[in-house]
């Protein structure tokens, strides 16, 4: 739908681009194009490295390099759009397996009943359609490294397999008794709280420490201080490139608004900022204005919020904000608080205006009459 904070937050989550309905066949078309030639031109530059100098990219370094030769099981975890698999790729380009086959499955991008076969391979008529065998992933990545993302989503029944494979190397295909080995090094990748997730009974505790010998955390882009800038300037030069253009540079103004910008999406959304400034804006200045259009400031600064009795850092957020949004306005800041914490209180309390309310530290019908005003259900 044509609204600018849906447009905002999608890009935020990692699209390119935004398209409103009505699309225009011709522009879809374009828009298609780009972002194909982008994934192409990606695909053929060497993107093996980690940017950044930071004390958060320095530690991530030293540990990719001390848990590369290990044969061991491997945890990254980190938000999403941080880079983690970039990091388990690295980590493969590191290690002794480096000449091996490394494969990359995303565990929320696959139907779970394709999960099993896809991972362990089928037999010839083990399921409607498998008219011949076919060898799955850890067949293909023997003495290689198999990747596998978001691994909060495997299903439960399919983890026990998997714990099995991580213990003594055995799986079966789908429609097969005959065991088979893989020797294929396991690393996985969560933007999900694994311990939260046991205690809710989606995930095997056994499998956790399997997979968790080793652990990586990969920091949020808001935590790497001047990294934003270096970044930027590479996804800029880069695409600026490849698109034959000259690359845009950003005003005093706007460089404040840059360092100050939580990035909620992490890298993937400032390679996706870089991209479209790179196409609206070749050789110019951009300025605060034409920033903060393409950045999702609703959603900016959610873990900056200091303690209500902090007055110094309440000030210090306040002065981020008043020098990075070109068009602030208290009432909306205000409102936009407000409706966020109406909403964190009925989600906690699961619909109960008496239990919201007294978190709040409200009345209830002061709580039904904010709840009106914002339209909450």
């Amino acid at each position: 739908q044509n609204d600018e904070s849906n447009a905002r937050h999608a890009r935020t989550l990692g699209a390119i681009d935004f398209v409103a309905k009505p699309a225009e066949p011709a522009q879809l078309k374009a828009l298609l194009q780009q972002a194909l030639e982008i994934t192409s031109a990606e695909n053929g530059a060497d993107t093996s490295g980690l940017l950044g100098n930071s004390p958060p990219m320095q530690k991530l370094r030293e540990q990719l390099m001390q848990f590369a030769d290990a044969p061991f099981p491997v945890l990254i975890e980190g938000e999403s759009g941080s880079g983690k698999e970039r990091v388990a790729s690295r980590l493969h380009q590191l290690s002794p397996r480096a000449a091996k086959p490394y494969l990359a499955l995303n565990c929320a991008a696959i139907s779970p009943t394709l999960v099993e076969p896809t991972l362990f391979g089928y037999a010839k008529g083990a399921f409607t359609g498998a008219t011949s065998s076919r060898a799955g992933y850890f067949e293909e990545a023997e003495n290689g490294t198999l990747f596998l993302d978001e691994i909060g989503e495997l299903p439960l029944e399919l983890q026990a397999k998997l714990l099995r494979v991580l213990e003594n190397g055995e799986y079966q295909r789908v429609g097969e008794t005959q065991p088979r080995f893989s020797n294929a090094r396991v690393v996985t990748a969560t933007n999900r709280d694994l311990r939260a997730e046991i205690k809710a009974g989606r995930f095997r505790t056994d499998l956790y420490h399997r997979l968790s010998v080793f652990s990586i955390a990969v920091p949020p882009l808001r935590e790497m201080g001047e990294d934003k800038l270096t970044l930027l300037n590479h996804f800029r030069d880069f695409y600026a490139r490849e698109a034959r253009s000259q690359p845009f540079s950003l005003d005093a103004r706007a460089q404040q608004m840059w360092a100050d910008y939580h990035f909620p999406g992490n890298v993937r959304e400032l390679r996706n900022i870089a991209i479209r400034l790179t196409t609206k804006y070749p050789g110019m200045a951009v300025n605060a204005q034409q920033l903060e259009d393409e950045l999702d400031t609703d959603q900016a600064y959610p873990q900056e919020i200091p303690l209500a009795n902090d007055g110094k850092a309440l000030i210090e957020l306040a002065r981020k904000q008043l020098q990075t949004l070109a068009n602030f306005n208290l009432d909306v800041t205000l409102r936009q608080w407000e409706k966020s914490y109406v909403e964190a209180a009925l989600n906690m309390t699961h619909g109960n205006l008496s239990q919201a309310a007294k978190l709040l530290g409200i009345n209830r019908t002061t709580l039904y009459s904010r709840m009106q005003t914002y339209g909450t259900e």
